[in-house]
């Protein structure tokens, strides 16, 4: 046992938390399975299970792989990539795709793994992974504008610009989530006061228009996001279809009370659509209550604390910014899953990471998790470095 645990890199709080997730996961996705195979039989909900189980065994694979990876190939790796997942986001909008008569040009068929895979998630982690690696290789110097627009503003932009006209709150994150890494890099603020501005001028403009002219912007999913936001500002005035989602979640909840129905007990799955995923916290809560939900959300959170000890205790800029700009997405989409059930947000679509029964979404955490375990490795080297450097700076003292 301790030799497997020795091939472990990496700090052992995130593995334990990242593996705890993994394995409470198992029985939302069994009990909420049932809804998407409601007239099927048992087995089909089984083959469910087990596909579950594969993604997050793959999943713990890519864990494995890039943790071994030194933060520098990373960077390397990740650089070569964005450009190919750039277009391969633009390939994604010429496609004419649905599921369930809901257009979905977000998604690739895998033909190999008979699966979908989102390039929006892969182009995330690249991302974050090129911010980090350009602010780094600047820190300390003097940043003009105009020389960081190549290599840090147009991947931000190029983007979010080719994932937002299906993908609205995948786009905002990658957004809000480079940006947050810029200002916590040191990037000049009077730049990010700058393009802030323009930003929410923008985002204004922008929703003006959607609540009045949904029809001008281009994008088939501009009716849903009026239709979302209206619900969310204006309950009142809803019809009862724009509000179906939200309502049975915050029932869901409300029925679980305190302790919960029990494991598997959950009435509101067989009603509510995306039990699997974008509302599989509500199932939590009505199966195993109050309880059961804030430990969930503990978890997260004990996650974002081990997040902020390792950025802060990291001993590079690079090692820092990864830990920051790979883990805490993680943790704000968590948070936005349950605020969406406890109708704190506007309904996003956002998985439940590491629980959601989902392909894409999982294997990019778990890719995320590697890179944040690779440069909390990097650090404990540089640490046991400078530690012998400082024991024998002593011996020849002596």
């Amino acid at each position: 046992m301790k030799n497997a645990l020795s091939l472990l890199r990496g700090d052992r709080a995130i593995w334990a938390l990242t593996v705890l997730l993994a394995i409470l996961s198992f029985l939302p996705v069994y009990s909420a399975g049932t809804q998407i195979h409601f007239s099927e039989s048992s087995s089909v909900i089984s083959t469910l299970l087990f596909k579950h189980m594969f993604l997050l065994i793959a999943g713990f694979g890519l864990i494995g792989l890039t943790h071994y990876l030194p933060i520098e190939r990373i960077a390397m790796i990740a650089w070569l990539l964005l450009i190919p997942s750039l277009l391969l986001l633009a390939y994604t909008l010429t496609l004419d795709t649905s599921f369930g008569g809901v257009s979905a040009k977000r998604w690739i068929k895998m033909p190999l793994l008979n699966m979908n895979f989102q390039p929006s998630t892969l182009s995330s982690v690249l991302l974050m992974v090129c911010v980090a690696s350009y602010l780094a290789k600047v820190k300390g110097t003097t940043v003009r504008f105009r020389d960081s627009i190549l290599p840090l503003w147009i991947p931000i932009f190029a983007t979010v610009i080719l994932v937002v006209g299906q993908n609205f709150s995948t786009a905002a994150l990658i957004g809000f989530n480079a940006f947050m890494l810029c200002f916590m890099g040191g990037y000049p603020l009077k730049y990010l006061m700058a393009i802030g501005i323009s930003i929410t001028a923008g985002a204004a403009l922008f929703f003006a228009i959607l609540l009045t002219s949904p029809e001008v912007i281009p994008s088939d999913r501009a009716i849903t996001w009026k239709n979302r936001v209206e619900s969310f500002m204006h309950p009142e005035l809803a019809t009862d279809d724009s509000r179906h989602q939200i309502t049975l979640a915050k029932i869901a909840v409300a029925e679980g009370g305190v302790f919960g129905k029990g494991a598997g007990k959950s009435v509101i799955k067989n009603r509510i659509s995306q039990s699997t995923s974008d509302f599989i916290y509500a199932i939590i809560v009505e199966e195993y209550g109050l309880v059961g939900g804030l430990f969930i959300l503990l978890i997260y959170i004990l996650f974002l604390f081990r997040i902020t000890v390792l950025a802060y205790a990291a001993t590079s800029v690079f090692a820092k910014l990864l830990i920051v700009g790979l883990g805490l997405p993680i943790v704000f989409q968590a948070f936005l899953n349950m605020a969406v059930v406890v109708e704190l947000v506007p309904v996003t679509g956002q998985p439940l990471p590491l629980i959601s029964m989902g392909g894409t979404s999982i294997w990019m955490t778990c890719i995320a998790i590697g890179i944040v375990l690779s440069a909390t490795s990097h650090t404990k080297k540089k640490k046991k470095l400078a530690d012998a450097e400082f024991s024998i700076k002593n011996l020849s003292r002596k």
